[in-house]
């Protein structure tokens, strides 16, 4: 069956329909892994948009349910240059096509991906439609294309309730914004408790349950739209207690602070993303996915300085609060799969909490 992709500038792509037949209006972003297009599908961060994979093959290695990130997949669509049928790997227990079906994700294959990124380059992030109706009038559609908002998706992808992953070492309260599984399970096998919340946990309940450490973890949208949870942030912040950001965590505590994020012309999204830790001088080969970026010069430099560099384009990967237990990143160290350079990061807040607990 044919499909198209319909730009907000008016281009139009024809390819083939995979996963669910139905139509869908998203922001179309792109990816530059070669490989982890599982951890990517079931990454919450791409609630609210519809990705595009670079690499020409997808699929090839099936699914493997034991790698999914979260409970089920959150992109609106998929896009791809050519899907495999016949994944071969003896760990697979899925088609990707069939993974798409089941949890209702339409997709267009056969288009070229390398021409679509390079107008996404060169224009910037844009809203699409991804049809199957090939009566379909451009002229209707791109008014709705360019009203499309992502909204307040963290409400979507945040766990209901709070969930705790018993361990004997530090206690960890891992708030969840759409934080990815492998963030609890760096903490967990370091020991630690992990206690899950949801996103709109008031401050004063996570304080009173004595967590050793608090990590924020990375989830989707604009930063700016979680009014409400920067509020607790800034009550989180005074505790005094260590914590550890990453991604829209790293971004929330940014904004509880006084600093401003805006939105990237078209994001970092990969897993090849080269960011230097200003103290040691180390360059890191990190896994990115976000939109936005915070500002690292509308910071109080009394208050917090940078501590990431992107190499590629020198936008802010990481802040270091001063005279507080608290940093934040950027870019994801828990990254699976992709590049563990930086997955030491997890040690280096037992070593805070470690250090707050004996003083």
């Amino acid at each position: 069956m044919k499909a198209f992709l319909i730009l907000e500038d008016g281009h139009v792509f024809t390819g083939t329909s995979i996963g669910a037949d139905r139509e869908v209006i998203s922001e179309i972003v792109f990816n530059t892994s070669m490989t982890g297009y599982l951890e990517i599908l079931t990454d919450p961060s791409y609630a609210g948009q519809a990705v595009v994979m670079t690499y020409p093959l997808i699929g090839n290695y099936g699914i493997c349910y034991e790698d999914m990130e979260s409970l089920k997949p959150w992109p609106d669509g998929y896009i791809v240059r050519e899907l495999s049928r016949l994944p071969s790997n003896f760990r697979s227990e899925d088609s990707i096509q069939h993974f798409l079906e089941k949890h209702n994700i339409p997709g267009i294959a056969g288009i070229d991906t390398r021409a679509l990124t390079k107008i996404l380059r060169e224009k910037g992030t844009m809203n699409g439609m991804i049809t199957t109706n090939a009566n379909y009038n451009i002229e209707e559609i791109l008014p709705r294309l360019k009203s499309y908002t992502t909204g307040k998706v963290v409400e979507k992808v945040t766990c209901a309730d709070k969930e705790t992953l018993s361990g004997e070492g530090y206690k960890v309260a891992l708030m969840d914004f759409g934080a990815k599984r492998n963030i609890a399970r760096c903490l967990n096998e370091r020991g630690c408790e992990v206690t899950i919340y949801p996103a709109r946990t008031k401050a004063e309940q996570i304080i009173a349950d004595a967590p050793d450490g608090i990590m924020l973890s990375n989830g989707p949208g604009d930063p700016k739209e979680c009014r409400e949870i920067i509020d607790e942030i800034k009550k989180l912040y005074q505790s005094d207690i260590p914590i550890f950001a990453i991604c829209l965590g790293h971004q929330l505590m940014a904004l509880a602070n006084g600093a401003d994020t805006h939105k990237m012309k078209y994001g970092h999204r990969g897993a090849n993303h080269p960011v230097k830790d200003l103290d040691s001088g180390r360059v890191y080969i990190s896994s990115q996915n976000h939109g936005y970026v915070v500002d690292a010069g509308a910071m109080d430099p009394n208050v917090a300085v940078p501590a990431f560099v992107n190499v590629n384009d020198g936008t802010n990967e990481g802040l270091k609060y001063i005279g507080k237990n608290i940093f934040t990143v950027q870019f994801h160290p828990e990254a699976s799969p992709g590049p563990q350079d930086s997955n030491t990061l997890f040690d280096r807040f037992i070593s805070m909490m470690e250090v707050a607990k004996n003083a």
